[in-house]
C-alpha cells in the first residue's frame, strides 16, 4: 500500500485489490485448484462467527493495548486522525477499498501460518499442539512488522500490539477452517476503530470545538 499511495477513492481500490490480488495468485501457482480449501461457504451461523471472534479480537487487543500502555508510549495511527475530519461519503469512500485489503491481509497471516505449522510438524517432526504454538508466534511477528512503517517504526506497539490481534484473528481461522471468517472479523476490528474515531470526530462537543 506505501509502495502505491493512492488515496483518493475509486484509485485507492487499485492497491487495496492488488494487496489481495498478488497473495491470491500466488498461492493458487502453489497448490492450483486446491486454494478453494481456505474459503468455505459463509452462511447465518459464519456470519455469526464473524461477529463473535471480531469481538474476541476487539477485545483481546485493548486488553494488551491497556496492558502495554502502562510501559511504552503508543504511536498514533494517521488514518484514525484522518477519520475524525472525514464526511460521511469520505468515510465510505475510505472504507470500502478495506474489504479487499483486509482479505488480503488475512491471506498473509494465514498463509505464513500454515507454512510454519507445515514445516514444523512434517519436517521438524513437532506435535501438532506445539507446531501450532510456534506458528501463531512466528505468524504474529511476520504480521506485525509489516505494520512497523505505520506506526513509525514502533517496534513494542507492532510486534506486541497488533502481533496479539493476529493471534486471535489467526485462532478465528484454526476453530472455523474458513478464511472468510478470519476476514469477517477482521474487517469488523478495524472498522469499528474507524468508526469509533468517526463518531469522535462527529460529536457535539468536537464540533463545538
Amino acid at each position: 500500500m506505501t509502495l502505491l499511495p493512492l488515496p483518493d477513492f475509486p484509485l485507492n481500490l487499485i492497491p487495496a485489490l492488488l494487496f489481495l490480488i498478488i497473495p491470491l495468485l500466488t498461492l493458487i501457482g502453489i497448490v492450483g485448484p486446491h486454494w478453494t480449501a481456505l474459503f468455505r461457504p459463509v452462511g447465518l451461523w459464519q456470519i455469526g462467527q464473524m461477529v463473535l471472534f471480531g469481538l474476541l479480537t476487539l477485545a483481546g487487543s485493548m486488553a494488551v493495548a491497556l496492558a502495554l500502555s502502562q510501559v511504552v508510549t503508543f504511536s498514533d495511527n494517521p488514518v484514525s486522525h484522518a477519520v475524525g475530519e472525514m464526511t460521511a461519503v469520505q468515510l465510505a469512500e475510505r472504507l470500502l477499498p478495506t474489504i479487499p485489503q483486509l482479505i488480503g491481509e488475512e491471506l498473509f497471516g494465514i498463509l505464513p501460518f500454515l507454512a510454519v505449522l507445515w514445516l514444523c510438524v512434517t519436517i521438524m517432526g513437532f506435535s501438532r499442539r506445539a507446531g501450532i504454538g510456534i506458528a501463531l508466534i512466528i505468524s504474529a511477528l511476520i504480521f506485525g512488522a509489516a505494520h512497523l512503517p505505520t506506526y513509525d517504526w514502533h517496534w513494542g506497539q507492532a510486534l506486541i500490539g497488533i502481533g496479539s490481534a493476529r493471534i486471535f484473528l489467526t485462532l478465528s481461522y484454526l476453530v472455523t477452517r474458513n478464511l472468510w471468517v478470519s476476514a469477517g472479523a477482521h474487517i469488523l476490528n478495524d472498522w469499528s476503530g474507524f468508526l469509533f474515531a468517526f463518531a469522535i470526530g462527529h460529536a457535539p462537543i468536537a464540533t463545538e470545538s
